[in-house]
């Protein structure tokens, strides 16, 4: 299979869909990866990296996917991108469509085949492609928020940790999963009184055996959110309903019961966010006010960390790539349930459940669509 790999453009985004190491993997096995010229730069490979393990270099992302049959990246195609999308050509990326009907409704008429990472389950029904970010930008909330706390950045001019005779700030994550546990982990090492919130009863005793009283685990409901959020310094919204819009915990209401100078930190604003004030940021200017609650909501967090993340990504994503590379985009969906689940549109069929339901669009049965598909 001809793979290509286009530079990100993305708001300081530097991740690169394969690193060379990667791309060596795919090649060994008989497949040629075309990689556009400075792909990876931003976090140290040179075309010339590529170039050492078998890659071809080609000027321009016009190029890539003029000549790929599967596009492989990291997030989803902007408008440019999309209008470069053939009808059965292979994208694979991060997609975020619940939240987003303009791309969704470019993708199906482009009548490609988009495959999402944050959707593709293994057998015990995790999300092996979404956990790695997942993990980096539960650790990066903390961070970020400790960095919105400063009064330079809007922030109450806190110190999350405290100091002796100084209280600790007091820091609700709302989602105990993967975002969830790893900002406790990052908030409980910086000394911060924490508390995580769930629904799920089992997360809850699962952290419960992990912390072992080093954090407080709350029942989430509407009173218990509300009676902490109105003590709370740092909220992180780290709530994921896989693949659907993420529902709104905090509404503009709920700001008005929050201290002045308290931050939210949106995790999940890449699915539409938690919060119903929260709106899409960038690294150039990653947060806003409203009602003098500080709000970060960068859409890329791990981009951050773009070295760390792409390693930890392609770690996660190359035996994906290899499979639909070497069986063949519709063998490899039709024998590996999980990572059928990962399709979400092909040839202007919606193949995700939950995409269809949070745009009001016609779902269809990805085997069946399958059914439809002539390779």
């Amino acid at each position: 299979m001809i793979i290509g790999i286009p530079k990100e453009i993305k708001n300081h985004e530097y991740r690169v869909g394969m690193i060379p190491s990667s791309v060596r993997e795919a090649i060994s096995q008989g497949h040629q990866v075309y990689v556009e010229t400075n792909a990876g730069t931003g976090i140290g490979f040179s075309d010339d990296d590529y170039i050492a393990v078998g890659a071809s270099i080609l000027p321009t992302a016009d190029d890539i996917f003029a000549k790929a049959e599967m596009i492989v990246k990291v997030k989803e195609p902007l408008n440019v991108e999309r209008k470069k999308l053939r009808k059965g050509q292979i994208l694979f990326t991060y997609l975020h469509l619940a939240p987003n009907f303009p791309q969704t409704d470019e993708l199906i008429k482009s009548k490609a085949i988009c495959i999402a990472y944050e959707t593709v389950k293994d057998s015990l029904g995790h999300l092996p492609l979404l956990a790695p970010m997942s993990e980096i930008a539960g650790r990066m909330s903390i961070q970020a928020g400790a960095q919105s706390l400063e009064k330079s950045h809007g922030g109450q001019g806190i110190l999350l940790s405290g100091v002796p005779g100084v209280a600790p700030a007091k820091v609700v994550i709302l989602g105990g999963g993967v975002v969830g546990a790893n900002a406790a982990r990052m908030a409980v090492g910086l000394r911060a009184d924490v508390t995580v919130m769930d629904k799920n009863i089992e997360t809850l005793r699962l952290l419960d055996s992990e912390f072992r009283g080093s954090i407080k685990l709350v029942y989430a409901n509407d009173a218990s959110i509300e009676q902490f959020l109105s003590d709370a310094d740092l909220i992180i919204g780290a709530v994921l309903v896989p693949g659907a819009t993420t529902p709104k915990l905090i509404n503009k209401q709920h700001l008005a019961i929050m201290k002045p100078g308290s931050v939210i930190v949106d995790v999940a604003i890449d699915q539409g966010g938690c919060v119903e004030t929260s709106r899409p940021t960038t690294h150039d200017a990653p947060t806003f006010v409203i009602d003098d609650i500080v709000h970060y909501c960068v859409a890329n967090m791990p981009g951050a960390v773009a070295k760390t993340a792409t390693y930890a990504l392609n770690n996660a994503t190359l035996p994906y790539i290899l499979k639909i590379a070497s069986l063949g985009v519709k063998k490899a969906l039709l024998n590996d349930k999980g990572l059928r689940n990962g399709l979400n549109v092909i040839h202007g069929y919606v193949t995700c459940k939950e995409v269809a339901d949070s745009l009001d669009l016609l779902y269809t049965d990805p085997v069946e669509a399958l059914q439809h598909l002539t390779l």
